[in-house]
């Protein structure tokens, strides 16, 4: 059997990033120190500045050594990608139309209730009514057979 040795590539091994803690000078006495960044996108082909936005082939990542951009403006990062991203996403989904709907919807649903309750109010106030009228067609019956029973007797004793 002929043996197969496979050569797996191995990368470098790398030296572990030094991360600066969260002490308490290095946090912020104030949210507003945090710098807020609305840009969008650039174009494709347009030739757009688009450093203030880090990439991981640049310089300015927070995991690189080169420059270290966190130390010069005290530990806070310019741009704080969490808040840009709920911004561009509340943006994204304009939610008065959704609530309008909800409340057509609401309104709808109250009333298409409001009406099956009537309907069903209308139908037991119809089946009574009819009870009481199939009783008064039996009486009334009743009450044809027994003229008729008279009428008979009459006409026998007249004759």
């Amino acid at each position: 059997m002929p043996s197969t040795q496979t050569m797996i590539a191995r990368s470098p091994p790398t030296l572990p990033l030094a991360v600066p803690g969260k002490s308490p000078q290095n946090l912020p006495m104030h949210p507003a120190t945090y710098a807020r960044v609305a840009v969008s996108p650039p174009q494709a082909g347009s030739s757009a500045n688009t450093s203030a936005v880090p990439s991981l082939t640049s310089g300015s990542y927070a995991g690189s050594n080169a420059g270290d951009s966190e130390s010069s403006n005290g530990g806070v990062s310019s741009i704080d990608l969490v808040e840009l991203m709920n911004d561009r996403l509340s943006t994204a989904v304009d939610p008065i139309p959704l609530d309008r709907s909800l409340a057509r919807q609401a309104q709808t649903s109250g009333a298409l209730n409001a009406k099956q309750q009537e309907l069903l109010e209308l139908q037991a106030l119809a089946q009574r009514r009819l009870k009481g009228a199939r009783a008064n067609f039996a009486d009334g019956m009743k009450a044809a057979k027994e003229v008729r029973k008279d009428l008979d007797w009459t006409q026998k004793r007249v004759s």
